[in-house]
């Protein structure tokens, strides 16, 4: 183990700061920060020395919203913790949020002690979980409790998937006081699934199997009209609410509308919302199924009011929503009925990337390519200046970033366990160089110097953006 590490000549990024500064590491986190040439500076020693001239120097992304291992559809999410994380890494993400799934029937605590197994030993770098419940009875909300002293403290449930994840408005409501009294954080997947069920039977009935008809069952207007309840319903409640993966323009009216009233209403979105559209469900030979995931892909111009909505921080979050299917074997179980393709793609690996392109094509400014990828995140799920930042006294979880390099995104070049690329043949400027993950180099100069059970799990306080 190297002591002290010092990171030379590069422009810190943070979320509210850009600066030319040396940034010493010592035992794992940032012991001080000084402008580059400062005598400050000139005075910091360490045994390594990484040059950054040139480059950016920003925290390690904090992605809040990955599916490793995820049992869907007949199928599992064909990444592991292992070669998940690694992917992460590669990315220039430091730090996942994973979803624990309760069963019908079973517990939290059954659910999240089956994730733990999972994870633990297995990660490249660091992870938290929140907690799915699918099955609210009085049990489920005595536990939630439990779950968020020990630093579990956010719980999922969805409008959508009738039979399997569903909850009723009625178990959102108890869930939602719930948290209200024990400050977790309901994230919700607002789709309304009954809804969309019958335009399934119908869409099928007339013979419309194709991927592309995935898109259209799942209208704009049912997640807008999830989102607009789970709203009400958080506002009955008096809690806080999380949207996860809003994809269409309707939706994120709905939360600008309940921001504007004062609301505790957060809302995020993903690369694929961004960067990809129904063009990509429509493609032929069963090539759209790679695109499925729901919330479905939009048309075209519901990207503009995606950016829209981070510029003006309707939306705070950009996660991924990573939930790898192969095209072989995984996406083709729905072929002739697009009801049964796995619902995910994957992305933990591009998200940063595809970031530091928006910056470049003048979407967002770096410093708010940091909140939404890192510092937010962060913040929202309780684990702020620990993780998001660089500050004295922060995990040393850094990127060497070079803004410059130039690639092309790939399945033959990734490092994902998946068979193919959302984002196949994107030209991308920006390229993640070396990451450090509590001081220790994960990637050193584009190569993988990290290995599984570097990774540890991290307990979360509650929401930072809540009283």
């Amino acid at each position: 183990m190297v002591g002290r590490t010092l990171i030379r000549g590069g422009l810190v990024i943070t979320a509210s700061d850009e600066i030319h500064a040396d940034v010493l590491i010592e035992d794992g986190r940032i012991a001080a920060l000084a402008a580059t040439g400062t005598p400050a500076a000139e005075a910091f020693t360490a045994e390594r020395i990484i040059d950054a001239t040139g480059k950016y120097v920003i925290p390690g992304g904090v992605d809040a919203h990955t599916h490793m291992e995820l049992p869907f559809g007949g199928t599992f999410a064909s990444d592991t913790f292992e070669t998940g994380t690694r992917a992460a890494a590669w990315g220039g993400t430091t730090t996942i949020v994973d979803f624990a799934v309760q069963s019908v029937g079973h517990s939290l605590r059954e659910g999240l002690d089956a994730w733990h197994a999972k994870a633990e030993g297995n990660c490249a770098v660091d992870y938290g979980f929140h907690m799915i419940v699918s099955d609210v009875n009085q049990e489920t909300l005595k536990e939630m409790d439990l779950l968020v002293e020990e630093g579990v403290t956010s719980f999922k449930q969805f409008m959508a998937y009738p039979g399997v994840f569903y909850s009723d408005d009625g178990q959102i409501l108890r869930a939602m006081q719930r948290s209200a009294e024990n400050g977790g954080l309901i994230m919700m997947h607002a789709e309304n699934g009954i809804a969309i069920d019958v335009l399934v039977e119908q869409a099928l009935a007339r013979g419309e199997t194709d991927p592309r008809y995935h898109g259209e069952v799942r209208k704009a207007l049912l997640e807008a009209e999830a989102t607009h309840r789970a709203i009400k319903l958080a506002q009955v409640a008096g809690a806080p609410l999380y949207v996860v993966h809003v994809s269409a323009m309707e939706a994120v009216a709905e939360l600008a509308r309940a921001r504007d009233e004062g609301l505790p209403v957060f809302g995020e979105t993903c690369p694929q919302y961004l960067f990809l559209s129904t063009d990509n469900l429509a493609e032929p030979d069963f090539e759209g199924s790679k695109y499925v995931c729901s919330t479905p892909l939009r048309p075209k111009e519901h990207q503009a009011k995606l950016w829209q909505g981070l510029r003006t921080n309707d939306l705070q979050v950009v996660s991924t929503d990573h939930c790898p299917f192969c095209f072989v074997g995984q996406k083709e179980l729905g072929r002739g009925d697009f009801s049964k393709i796995p619902n995910g793609l994957p992305g933990v690996e591009n998200r940063m990337d595809l970031l530091h392109q928006a910056v470049v094509d003048g979407h967002i400014t770096r410093r708010r390519w940091i909140e939404i990828a890192c510092a937010t995140p962060a913040r929202m799920f309780g684990m702020y200046p620990k993780k998001g930042t660089i500050t004295p006294g922060a995990d040393a979880d850094v990127v060497i970033y070079d803004p410059h390099a130039e690639q092309v995104v790939s399945a033959e070049t990734h490092h994902m366990n998946v068979d193919y690329s959302a984002y196949e043949g994107k030209r991308l400027t920006g390229r993640v160089e070396t990451v450090l993950s509590r001081g220790v180099p994960v990637i050193t100069e584009r190569e993988y110097t990290g290995h599984a059970g570097h990774g540890v799990y991290t307990p979360r306080s509650t929401c930072q953006y809540l009283n």
